[in-house]
């Protein structure tokens, strides 16, 4: 079984990342209603991703035999000043989501719990995709920000699909 105080913080994390997917779900919304498909559908799928990680954090507490608790969520951020100001707000949420993600980590090392630290290298090197790729998103979007279409054709190119990662952890209720 994990220890304790890691599953504490494991159960607390689902809710961050329950969190990031209704943000993600807000920043899909919003620029679904500029009709910036690309964009909309990028985060969409960010926030199909986000779920995906609370479920793979859920499945692990199930498999060590761990209590799951769900927690609630606040509501997200739905309205925005611009259309720079969803992806500020996501690199944001990803920095923030990087230091939760090193604490369990240093909680797991605390206490030698050796499993639950393999079971987080997987999301420490997740993180490291998710900021490099909002950094990047960020900069784009800020420097085309009144060419809506330069935009589309760049998060159309460079953000495709990527496929399963064989090297993620099982999720609950994956098929």
């Amino acid at each position: 079984m994990a220890a304790p105080r890691f599953t504490d913080q494991l159960n607390a994390q689902i809710g961050n990342e329950f969190a990031a997917h209704n943000q993600y779900l807000a920043c899909a919304v919003y620029y679904d209603g500029l009709t910036m498909p690309q964009l909309a559908g990028f985060f969409y799928a960010q926030a199909m991703e986000e779920r995906e990680h609370a479920m793979m954090m859920v499945q692990y507490l199930l498999d060590t035999d761990a209590p799951v608790e769900i927690p609630g969520v606040e509501a997200p951020v739905a309205k925005f000043d611009d259309i720079v100001g969803p992806i500020a707000l996501a690199l944001e949420q990803e920095k923030r989501v990087t230091e939760q993600i090193n604490g369990l980590l240093r909680t797991a090392r605390e206490e030698y719990d050796f499993a639950s630290e393999q079971f987080m290298q997987w999301f420490i090197k997740e993180q490291v995709e998710e900021v490099a790729t909002m950094n990047d998103l960020l900069t784009v979007v800020t420097r085309s920000k009144d060419d809506i279409n330069a935009i589309e054709d760049w998060v159309a190119r460079e953000q495709g699909a990527g496929g399963a990662d064989p090297t993620a952890p099982p999720a609950a209720g994956g098929a």
